[in-house]
């Protein structure tokens, strides 16, 4: 990325509270180039309320958020959001394919009808994610790992710039999670950026290309290889570290 372009997110003293605690505190940031980053940290680190603030879902007392050189309202159909499952109204009467055509909507119009096209298209998302087999299906009687799939095939239908994903690895199989993170590669790979939070340390070294590790603040940012090392784990997690096992922790090679 030259000097001239502006990266895809920059965000400089973010500070969010809740009920006048603070959840966030004077976290800065900025990711240079496309690729896939993980926000990291113990619970009630704040790295859900980070992605949040970034998109103005949750309101920040104090900061500056840029994605692209511009306000996050500025360039809303560059960003696409995968909320945790747990947000979702999973007895929603709608189906994958409905889900996933849902993507489309930024594109085509709030209350233009889809066309057959548009519903094709929409296949075409399911299919990239492994299920447009089950393209009739109510969201609610799919599998958790089902349901993260459609989730993403709605968030590929909105042919964004950047991604922000909150846990979209969690709760999901082996073999939904290589196929998700296969998914992830391809949007790298097509030159854009996937910003996730995500809990499993053992994993960070092998999917992701940079980090941001949060608790509370920021306690260090950067390329996976120089950022995410024992001494910024200890930081980060402090005792609790302990109670992961080494394996969570990055070898040397990493």
């Amino acid at each position: 990325m030259s000097a001239a372009t502006p990266p895809p997110l920059s965000v400089e003293g973010l500070t969010v509270a809740y009920d006048r605690r603070p959840v966030l505190w004077d976290v800065s940031w900025t990711l240079s180039r496309p690729c896939l980053a993980a926000v990291v940290g113990p619970n009630g680190a704040g790295k859900s309320t980070f992605v949040k603030a970034v998109l103005g879902i949750v309101p920040a007392l104090a900061g500056r958020v840029s994605l692209f050189g511009q306000p996050p309202a500025a360039v809303r159909r560059r960003v696409a959001y995968l909320p945790q499952r747990e947000s979702v109204d999973w007895d929603f009467p709608a189906s994958a394919l409905d889900v996933a055509a849902m993507g489309l909507y930024g594109r085509v119009g709030l209350f233009r009808r889809l066309t057959r096209r548009h519903r094709e298209a929409a296949l075409g998302y399911l299919d990239r994610v492994g299920m447009a087999g089950l393209a009739d299906r109510q969201i609610g009687q799919l599998s958790g790992g089902q349901q993260q799939r459609v989730f993403l095939a709605r968030a590929l239908a909105q042919e964004a710039d950047i991604f922000f994903m909150d846990e979209p690895l969690a709760g999901v199989d082996k073999t939904t999670e290589a196929a998700l993170i296969e998914v992830l590669r391809a949007i790298r790979g097509s030159g854009r950026a996937v910003v996730a939070v995500h809990h499993d340390l053992r994993s960070v070294p092998d999917y992701f290309d940079e980090v941001l590790m949060l608790n509370v603040e920021r306690v260090a940012a950067g390329p996976v290889a120089s950022a995410f090392t024992d001494e910024t784990l200890r930081r980060t997690f402090g005792g609790r570290l302990e109670t992961l096992g080494p394996a969570a922790r990055p070898t040397a090679a990493a």
